[in-house]
């Protein structure tokens, strides 16, 4: 079989990106990560002050005003800049549990992981729903243990955690010297030699000052009662720890393990150097009829995250694009296959946060900014490639049925357009899920609380409009299918009080209780009751399912 011959510009340029996402559990320091590679990579002068609320600087990753208030992440964030020869980009995503969804969207466009742990807390319930959804794609992941400037658990006990609970194999590459107050630095085991810690600044500081050799009498004189430790912890790994392995990694199978403390600036460069050294550049990608190989010249992708009003004086709405091949030129014209249309993406951008500059060229692997004026919708595929009855489609991860409702009116009658305006772009931009009601209400649907809150803000601050949430008694909310128009008809003929539809038009059935939507289902066996659905999935019409 002959090997497919691709340009080699293009060859090139895809071999140096590397595209990931930082995830964890909230305040395992995830974000002040972030910071400190952008710090590190030459794309800021001065790190953010991620939990200093009073302060006028704020982390470049969190723009919103309410994520400056509450010193969290609420949406994620996109940042490129350039280290070691490569382009890196970088997707900063919300920790907290109530913001899952937008996390599980943006890990649909990564090709690695940076997993934060926090070395007191250890495995937390957030960072064991993130890593099923890595494992989902065989996401290659790599580990950093942070906070070892404070008082934490022993590293031995950390890793057993992580290998039990999260179900991978670890391979830890530098071990810690101390913890707290006597935390004296890490030993790198591949390159077998000390980085010495010394507590950082907001400002990237010197060089770190290294010891060669385990066996290097200076490691005694520097730390006389701490050495014999390490040595013995070394040695211990040496015989006991399974070696790194690259092709585990890839796989998803084994994550590198790094010790440090990312508000130090300490362990940064190597979560760096390890990114650019071991992640892989764009891989095929699978697109329904076929895979998509990232070197071919015909440029495709898909959209993943819609984000309203990121400069509130102009009320734009951002697409958030993966590209998956090929190459993007300014005024470049492509197929819609959602809606059968052509359109031309005249002036894509690129990403620091919320800092935009026009985007003169992008292969696969980086993220582009598209204008949106309601054409795109998340889940949709762009392409050039026209091949007769070749339909590409690149799947996304589902949403998922809300667990809690509330229904919104506007305070002000005269603000009912305003209202339905702003639900409908923070629905399409997944911010909440936004149902219209058979009759004529409409509902929030939420994974946590905090959302209705985001939303409120947001709602006051891009559009001006003052909401009264009320209480709404349901259960679940559970996505339709029918088997034929018939069994449409009649379903929602007799339904009809407890149907409605999302922000897609999809059905939805408004189940009061459990015992109801039992009683239903029982009922009605053709009829499709579903949990989750595609990006971009039409359920109308479609499988029956469970």
């Amino acid at each position: 079989m002959n090997t497919p011959s691709f340009p080699a510009d293009l060859v090139r340029d895809v071999s140096r990106r590397r595209t990931f996402a930082i995830v964890s559990h909230p305040d395992a320091g995830k974000t002040t990560l972030t910071e400190k590679l952008l710090l590190f990579g030459g794309a800021i002068q001065m790190a953010g002050t991620v939990k200093a609320r009073k302060s006028s600087r704020h982390a470049t990753s969190d723009w919103m005003e309410i994520e400056k208030q509450r010193g969290i992440s609420v949406t994620s964030s996109v940042m490129q800049f350039d280290y070691g020869g490569h382009t890196i980009n970088l997707l900063d995503t919300p920790g907290h549990e109530d913001f899952s969804e937008d996390t599980y969207r943006v890990l649909t466009a990564v090709d690695a992981a940076v997993m934060v742990i926090d070395a007191a807390k250890g495995v937390e319930a957030q960072t064991i729903k993130l890593l099923e959804v890595c494992r989902l794609r065989n996401t290659p992941i790599i580990t950093f243990v942070n906070k070892m400037d404070r008082e934490v658990r022993e590293p031995f006990a950390l890793l057993e955690e992580i290998e039990s609970v999260l179900k991978i194999d670890c391979a830890p590459i530098s071990w810690p010297l101390g913890m707290g107050k006597g935390f004296r630095g890490v030993f790198h085991l591949l390159q077998n030699r000390l980085l010495r810690f010394t507590p950082g600044e907001e400002k990237r500081g010197g060089e770190t000052e290294t010891v060669e050799g385990i066996d290097n009498p200076r490691l005694a004189e520097l730390f006389p009662e701490e050495v014999k430790q390490l040595r013995a912890d070394v040695e211990l790994l040496s015989g006991a720890s399974v070696p790194f392995d690259l092709d585990r990694f890839l796989a998803g199978t084994q994550t590198p393990v790094f010790f440090g403390s990312g508000i130090n600036n300490f362990g940064v460069q190597e979560i760096l150097q390890a990114l650019v050294e071991w992640a892989p550049a764009p891989q095929p990608r699978a697109a329904g009829a076929r895979l998509v190989d990232p070197r071919e010249p015909g440029f495709s992708g898909f959209v993943f995250k819609i984000q309203a009003n990121m400069d509130p004086r102009h009320r734009d709405r951002i697409a958030f694009f993966r590209v998956c091949s090929g190459r993007y030129k300014p005024g470049m014209k492509v197929q819609h296959p959602r809606v059968g249309r052509e359109l031309k993406i005249a002036n894509a951008l690129t990403f620091m946060a919320n800092e935009r500059v026009a985007s003169q060229d992008a292969v696969a692997g980086d993220i582009i900014g598209i204008h949106n004026h309601g054409q795109l919708q998340i889940g949709d595929t762009l392409t050039e490639f026209t091949t007769a009855g070749e339909a590409l489609s690149f799947k996304g991860i589902p949403y998922f049925a809300p667990e809690l409702f509330r229904y919104a009116r506007p305070r002000d009658p005269f603000k009912a357009k305003p209202l339905q305006k702003g639900l409908q772009e923070l629905g399409e931009e997944g911010a909440i899920q936004v149902l219209e009601t058979a009759t004529g209400n409409t509902l929030l649907g939420a994974v946590g609380p905090l959302q209705f809150e985001v939303v409120a803000a947001r709602l006051q601050s891009e559009y001006k409009v003052d909401a009264v949430y009320d209480a709404a008694d349901i259960h679940t909310a559970l996505w339709l299918t029918f088997p034929d128009e018939t069994t449409r008809r009649n379903f929602e003929r007799d339904q009809a009080v407890r149907l409605a539809k999302d922000v897609d038009g999809n059905p939805v059935f408004l189940a009061p209780n459990r015992p109801v939507l039992q009683v239903t289902q029982e009922r009605w066996p053709k009829v499709g009751f579903h949990a989750v659905r595609e990006h971009g999935e039409q359920m109308a019409q479609g499988r029956a399912s469970r």
